[in-house]
């Protein structure tokens, strides 16, 4: 550990250096202090925890005092529990962060197996996400939605915007599969339908480029349900990336403009969150391996009508508060994934 302590300090006395230098350069000094204040607390951390080894080194040589060894066994007894609590903080600091965990993130939410039901089903994590944000005094817009006629949607994209969104949401990607009786089934019958969900990190700009060369737009009059249309004008958009064959349309916004803006906005965060899987799957798969590597495909949480229950197949909680779940109440689950991610991405770095 003081290895990394000094390595780290190392480096924070560079970058100071490096400010005094870059007084021209106002967007290299930005970067640099943002880099300074991400280690700043380990750097603070890793100084008092210093300070405390070499007091208990000074306390153990007073200790061969007769005269000094009480005073200095009642320094040890304060110093030993102390230094035990900054290396617990100090790990804790260690442990790599997600650089995504600050952004506002994108959702996107289809039917999967199901027909109607898996539709709706589809509709009520909307409102479920809706809740959560609510509570959480996180700002939701829609993007792009695709609905069909008994109030569920085929697919529904939108952004949340607020501080750690992307952390708390992040452990949401996968699918989703719910066990009741639809409203469409007659005769009483429990169905299994299923639902994907993606959370993207949102993507700036500078964060991924995209050569124009690599897109085909199209333009078309955006549609209501029923197929009516909603304006004469041409104002969808359809976005197609010529590389991985993706395909993003907005239709949504007023303008042809503001359709384009949303669309590549999503084209953005997932081309950057097929790049950082691709990092994952080389550099974590021991982590991945705990809490599920967020694929779409990987059942991750049922939501059986019948019994009111609600299980995360990843960490093997259940809530028996369906209804409460459905209203938002999720920190259930996010918490302990959480904390089940930390403890491993600890355990991972300790192996470093």
């Amino acid at each position: 550990m003081l290895e990394k302590i000094d390595a780290i300090e190392s480096r924070y006395e560079e970058i100071n250096h490096l400010i005094e230098q870059n007084t021209d350069d106002f967007q290299k000094t930005a970067e640099l202090m943002k880099e300074r204040a991400e280690i700043e607390e380990i750097v603070e951390k890793g100084r008092l925890y210093k300070l405390t080894l070499e007091r208990i080194d000074e306390a153990r040589e007073l200790e061969k005092d007769p005269e000094m060894s009480e005073l200095a066994a009642a320094e040890l007894e304060e110093l030993i529990p102390r230094v035990t609590e900054l290396e617990k903080e100090i790990r804790n600091l260690l442990i790599p962060k997600d650089p995504r965990d600050s952004k506002n993130v994108i959702i996107e939410i289809r039917a999967g197996t199901g027909g109607d039901e898996a539709a709706i089903f589809a509709s009520d994590l909307f409102r479920m996400y809706s809740h959560y944000a609510e509570a959480r005094h996180w700002h939701l817009e829609i993007l792009s939605a695709n609905e069909i006629g008994v109030g569920g949607y085929k697919e529904i994209t939108f952004m949340v915007k607020g501080k750690g969104a992307y952390s708390r949401l992040k452990f949401e990607s996968g699918t989703h599969r719910v066990q009741r009786v639809p409203i469409t089934e007659s005769q009483g019958r429990i169905h299994t339908s299923a639902v994907t969900v993606a959370v993207l990190a949102e993507v700036e700009d500078l964060d991924i480029q995209i050569p124009e060369s690599d897109i085909k737009i199209e333009v078309f009059k955006s549609a209501g349900a029923g197929g009516q249309n909603v304006q004469k004008n041409s104002t969808a958009v359809r976005l197609i990336h010529n590389p991985t064959g993706m395909v993003i349309t907005c239709q949504d916004e007023r303008s042809q403009l503001q359709n384009k803006t949303r669309a590549m906005s999503i084209l953005r965060a997932r081309l950057y969150d097929m790049e950082q899987q691709k990092r994952q799957d080389e550099l974590d798969a021991t982590r991945r391996s705990m809490v599920g590597t967020g694929d779409r495909s990987e059942k991750i949480r049922t939501y059986n009508y019948p019994q009111s229950r609600v299980t995360d197949h990843r960490i093997n909680v259940s809530s028996f508060n369906l209804s409460g779940v459905m209203n938002g109440d999720l920190d259930l689950f996010i918490d302990e994934l959480i904390l089940k991610d930390e403890t491993e991405r600890l355990s991972v770095s300790n192996q470093e």
